[in-house]
């Protein structure tokens, strides 16, 4: 397995400064009893932007969000629920990231797509159109699926996979992925012995390596997801972050924490 850790690992965390960069977020991440790290989420985007980049969030949790209000206890799992949970739980989500971005004098535009959006050259192309207008009016696009429509047939399956898509669209020079878990590991964090993978370079097959599927009540990814979301926005020249949404702001400050996944050099030159 080609890894690098310690100071070398440290010298390899993307510099944020000056290019696009897509983050997603989970639902573990903004809802329920974590609604409260919204602000410090925002913060963080907010210091990016401060610096030059231009930013897209990609964030889960509009069925999360939403349950509660519908006076449930758990996760539907009928389909119908969930769109339902999903309807109420989005406007309630952007609705608290809008009032954490005013404090910054930030203005959202929320964009929902479905796999069918990707897939068909004219939607793809639309989206793409939007979404780089956005950036260019200085507004922060914060794009979901759009769950009350999309079937089981139709889905992304996962946002690590939509924010992949979405990075590669854009072009982005930067994917970070941030869930409940700080980085990835040699196994799955519980088990005794499992070390972080500071760095992956490109190409690496991550060869015994331990990657569990293991995810949140709430969400529908795990490392598994994330490690096939880097793997497919690094094929297209994105560098990959993946870290935990509380370390975030640390990585900024320039911490070593996550893991970075390093994007096709060929590709990455021709950005």
């Amino acid at each position: 397995m080609s890894t690098v850790s310690g100071q070398q690992g440290q010298d390899r965390l993307p510099r944020f400064a000056g290019t696009r960069i897509v983050v997603k977020v989970g639902s573990s991440s903004v809802s329920g009893d974590n609604a409260g790290q919204i602000p410090d989420l925002v913060d963080a985007l907010a210091q990016l932007r401060r610096a030059g980049n231009e930013v897209i969030l990609v964030s889960s949790g509009a069925i999360a969000t939403g349950v509660p209000f519908l006076h449930l206890a758990e996760r539907p799992d009928d389909l119908a629920t969930q769109q339902a949970a999903a309807a109420v739980g989005q406007n309630i989500l952007v609705n608290r990231y809008q009032r954490a971005l005013t404090v910054h004098g930030i203005v959202a535009g929320q964009v929902l797509l479905t796999a069918n959006d990707i897939e068909n050259p004219t939607h793809r192309g639309n989206a793409k159109r939007a979404i780089v207008r956005l950036l260019q009016l200085g507004i922060l696009p914060i794009i979901n699926e759009n769950d009350t429509v999309a079937t089981h047939e139709i889905r992304f399956g996962d946002n690590d996979r939509l924010a992949a898509l979405v990075a590669r669209l854009v072009g982005a020079d930067q994917l970070v992925l941030l869930s409940d878990v700080d980085a990835l590991y040699t196994a799955p964090p519980a088990i005794a012995g499992a070390t972080r993978i500071p760095h992956v370079p490109f190409g690496d097959a991550l060869a015994g390596v331990e990657i569990g599927a293991t995810r949140s009540g709430w969400g529908t990814g795990g490392a598994a997801t994330k490690v096939q979301a880097a793997r497919l926005a690094a094929d297209a020249g994105t560098s990959v972050l993946l870290t935990e949404t509380r370390l975030f702001a640390a990585v900024l400050a320039g911490e070593d924490h996550g893991t970075v996944f390093e994007p096709a050099p060929a590709a990455a030159e021709g950005r």
